[in-house]
């Protein structure tokens, strides 16, 4: 192994076939450890955590390794509408399209979704960090209500303790745009912004979280209870998703691994711009 590259070493092609096989299952079973954190991830995501862990090798050698053994990443779609927006409540515009972000705590973004159980289903409600796509408070209920996602604010601003002027961008629901939680929002110096109607682009980084939420864990498990979810979504979110799932966007680091390498005076600070 001294001298040799990893991508040479698993495909070179002048070792026995029996060889061969031993580095391809060596190889595979090593695609299989990330997998047990994250079931859904895709080869991109595969090349970067190999490469983190001392494993340089290929996208096409990967990628013959998941087609081979039958491990690509079958895509799922489900929806259930989760925004009312027919209400009487005051529409904000939207004040990040067009912004370049530098930083944390400067938008914060919101949704809704929702988890199917065996008599119906269960919601959750996030917020995250646009910057660092960190998830920054959640909550869960069986009411997709206003005190759902004011839970979800309530955490969030109890951990990051934001300065005044963060923008706190969502969609057009009843739930984003109530008394209480319009209330909450102003109390605390927030800037308040909503999507555009029927645009998904505008609240595209936490639709991006949500698609991850299903793919990496909801459509992998049979949640009978709110129980369940209650037991499995928040391992997720905390130690998965934030502590583990790589961003492209963040030079694949994970979104708690990008925020504190942010407080390194040798690393640069990415821009993000919001489109």
């Amino acid at each position: 192994m001294i001298g040799v590259a990893m991508a040479t070493y698993y495909s070179d092609p002048k070792v026995s076939r029996a060889e061969r096989e031993e580095r391809e299952a060596d190889l595979r079973g090593k695609i299989e450890q990330i997998r047990v954190a994250m079931p859904r991830t895709g080869y991109r995501y595969l090349v970067e955590e190999l490469k983190r862990s001392g494993i340089e090798v290929g996208e096409r050698r990967v990628r013959g390794i998941l087609k081979k053994f039958n491990l690509q990443v079958r895509p799922r779609k489900r929806f259930i509408a989760t925004t009312n927006s027919n209400h009487k409540f005051d529409i904000y515009p939207n004040h990040i399209a067009g912004m370049t972000l530098n930083g944390i705590n400067q938008v914060w973004a919101s949704d809704i979704t929702y988890i199917r159980i065996e008599n119906g289903f269960v919601y959750l409600a996030v917020i995250l960090d646009l910057y660092s796509r960190k998830v920054v408070g959640w909550a869960i209920s069986k009411r997709i209500d206003g005190q759902l996602a004011l839970d979800a604010l309530k955490m969030a601003i109890e951990r990051r303790k934001p300065p005044p002027g963060v923008i706190h961008h969502s969609d057009r629901g009843v739930q984003y745009l109530c008394d209480a939680y319009v209330e909450h929002l102003k109390e605390n110096g927030f800037h308040i912004s909503c999507s555009r109607k029927g645009n998904p682009y505008d609240n595209a980084f936490v639709e991006s979280f949500m698609k991850t939420l299903k793919d990496d864990e909801v459509y992998l498990w049979n949640y009978k209870t709110i129980l369940d979810v209650i037991d499995s979504l928040p391992r997720f979110i905390e130690e998965v998703y934030n502590k583990k799932r790589l961003h492209s966007a963040l030079g694949y680091l994970p979104p708690e691994e990008f925020e504190i390498s942010l407080g390194k005076e040798t690393v640069s600070r990415p821009m993000l711009e919001i489109y």
